[in-house]
This record gives C-alpha cells, sequence and structure tokens, in this order.
C-alpha cells in the first residue's frame, strides 16, 4: 500500500527509562528521550521500540485471550539461546515458559520487568 511505512512499536509501561534501559541491554542500540513520558530505542538493524509512560498500567496476563489478553509481545531471534536467557533474566527478565522441549520448540517465554511478553526464539 503507498504511502504507509512501518514506523515502530510503542509499549505502554509505568516506567519509561527504566524499561528502555532494559531493552537497550537486552538489544544494544542507543536510546533517547523525546519527553519525560517517551523514550525510544534505536535498536541495530534499524528497528524502533518507543517506550511511553502509562499511569495505571497493568501487566497483561501470558497466556491469557480474555479480558485481560497479552496484547501483542516481541520476538528476537538468537544464536545462543543459554547466553542469552542469562542476559535476559540478569536485566530483570522474568521466566514465564521455559519449556522448549529440547530446543525442538525453539522459542521461550518471559516478561520483560514491567510484564510484557518477550520471546527468545533460536535462529
Amino acid at each position: 500500500m503507498p504511502g504507509v511505512e512501518y514506523c515502530l512499536v510503542a509499549v505502554d509501561c509505568p516506567d519509561p527509562v527504566a524499561l528502555s534501559g532494559f531493552y537497550h541491554g537486552l538489544l544494544g542500540g542507543e536510546v533517547k528521550k523525546y519527553d519525560d513520558d517517551w523514550y525510544d530505542l534505536y535498536a541495530p538493524g534499524g528497528h524502533r521500540i518507543a517506550f511511553q509512560r502509562a499511569p495505571g498500567h497493568r501487566p497483561p496476563e501470558w497466556p491469557r485471550a480474555d479480558a485481560n489478553s497479552q496484547q501483542l509481545h516481541l520476538d528476537f531471534h538468537v544464536r545462543d539461546m543459554g547466553a542469552a536467557e542469562t542476559q535476559a533474566l540478569s536485566l530483570g527478565a522474568v521466566p514465564l515458559d521455559l519449556d522448549d522441549r529440547d530446543g525442538e520448540r525453539g522459542w521461550r517465554v518471559y516478561a520483560d520487568p514491567a510484564g510484557h511478553p518477550f520471546c527468545l526464539c533460536q535462529e
């Protein structure tokens, strides 16, 4: 469709400084402050994730699909699942579903410090 171009994913959270710092630690890149309520992470590869303050934010309940569904989740390719998991956990990620069936399934599910689900996916 002409005239429409992907720009970013915006993630609601209670603390955009902290959550942009989490994803910066996980992905690298550069965090830029727009204002006190909005921070952008310019990740390697040209991807952009924005973090927007949302007072009263409630994290989604994974894997529910009713009144408090996960809404969205982010997937990240990794070369070394063990190293990526160690890094994510050290930054404050919370395991949600680590049963990848000894690598057969190819992904593991975590929550970021604000409670949003994300997956580490074996390349």
